[in-house]
């Protein structure tokens, strides 16, 4: 008989040795049901991994058995030439939701968001206002720069992940400079990045961009997310937006890929910038259809991954060495610091989460992001936090096997 990691019982609490291994049980609550957790290591003090929580990233997840069934029945065809009918229906149906003419299937919303971009910054030279810390002016790559000749105009993004409307409308170029300036064409917005943008905030930024003669993108990274925490349609998020890129791999669960939507036109010079950039992929229905079921069933389980976030945020803020801005923590996305003066380092941290199998991602010498999915249980929260918990309290050796020290009060419920 071989104990495959973890094990979680009921109702007892007691210390097992089996061929050389110790066992010590800690109880839990999971959907209101106690529970124990069986830790384990050798009676020589090394480490096995009990289980992997991986939480680095929603981008992580893998396919489930039905989107693997989807992919693997899917009706396809030549999606260069306009004939995959499963992208096709991927692609109206994110057009629906979004209220928007026609959308386009991308292979990343990196793509997406350097697609929409250069459609609307067509000629080169133009300029873009986007926020100081979003994902197009930080993580991808400057393409709107290297390929497509667009200048950025950052504009410093507050806690709430809003610019100010006045600080936009400052940033954006009179045109009688032009012999000198960039030419101002384009305002992006992020929805979400850990905090929600209202639509009411969009409407305004829609509102200055109109008043100047400009176009709204908004990169919607995660707007299913922000839909569900403002309890507010996808629709009318974007409403004032003239495209949205839609990613469908990270909070929905998607393997692959992101849908821009916009006007019939827009679409049109989408798909010829597509194949441009080298994503005509041909019979891509088979990956659309693992995309369409991500849609239909995982919009609905997002609200239980912003329950875990903050019942996993509330835990580790509880744990000294740590903070947390509860407030903050409107979605699946955690932001974790290590206080000043802590005994632990950083490193340490990582180190010891990874070797008990949480996997988490670094921001900075004193900052970790953790991001929950749709395959994360209440027992891996519980779990996580446990370890987090072991890593700040230290290891007692009791009889020879290794605990976890509970001498500081974590609520696990």
């Amino acid at each position: 008989m071989f104990f495959n990691g973890f094990l979680d019982f009921s109702n007892f609490l007691s210390l097992f040795f089996f061929n050389g291994w110790s066992f010590l049980e800690t109880s839990s609550t999971c959907h209101g049901i106690n529970s124990q957790i069986i830790w384990f290591s050798t009676l020589n003090s090394s480490t096995m991994v009990a289980r992997t929580v991986d939480l680095r990233s929603d981008t992580v997840t893998k396919p489930t058995e039905t989107m693997r069934a989807a992919m693997a029945t899917a009706e396809v065809d030549d999606d260069v030439l306009g004939a995959d009918p499963t992208a096709f229906r991927l692609e109206s149906e994110v057009a629906k939701i979004t209220g928007k003419e026609a959308g386009l299937f991308v292979s990343s919303g990196t793509m997406g968001n350097l697609i929409s971009v250069l459609v609307h910054c067509d000629i080169r030279g133009s300029e873009v206002i986007l926020g100081d810390n979003s994902h197009i002016h930080i993580y991808e790559n400057g393409g709107i720069s290297t390929i497509g000749g667009v200048h950025p105009r950052p504009v410093k993004n507050n806690e709430d992940g809003t610019m100010d409307i006045d600080s936009i409308e400052v940033a954006i170029r009179d045109p009688r400079g032009e012999l000198v300036f960039p030419t101002t064409k384009l305002i992006c917005l992020e929805n979400s990045h850990a905090k929600c943008l209202s639509a009411e905030y969009t409407d305004r930024v829609g509102e200055l961009a109109k008043k100047h003669g400009l176009k709204l993108h908004i990169d919607g990274a995660r707007i299913f997310n922000a839909s569900v925490a403002l309890g507010v349609p996808v629709q009318r998020l974007v409403q004032a937006a003239d495209s949205v890129s839609v990613c469908l791999s990270k909070g929905l669960g998607a393997p692959v890929g992101s849908v821009i939507v916009g006007s019939k036109s827009f679409i049109t010079k989408a798909r010829r910038l597509r194949k441009t950039l080298g994503g005509g992929m041909r019979q891509v229905g088979f990956i659309c259809a693992a995309a369409f079921v991500a849609l239909k069933e995982n919009v609905e389980k997002l609200d239980g991954d912003h329950k875990k976030a903050k019942e996993l945020a509330e835990g580790l803020n509880q744990i000294k060495g740590l903070k947390v801005d509860i407030a903050a923590v409107e979605t699946n996305i955690i932001y974790v610091d290590i206080v000043e003066g802590s005994k632990i380092t950083a490193e340490k941290l990582y180190k010891n989460l990874e070797e008990h199998g949480v996997l988490v991602m670094p921001k900075g010498l004193s900052r970790m992001r953790i991001v929950l999915h749709h395959q994360i249980s209440s027992s891996d929260v519980h779990y996580t936090l446990s370890c987090f918990q072991q890593a700040f309290s230290g290891m007692h050796q009791e009889n020879g096997s290794y605990s976890i020290s509970t001498s500081r009060d974590v609520s696990y419920s």
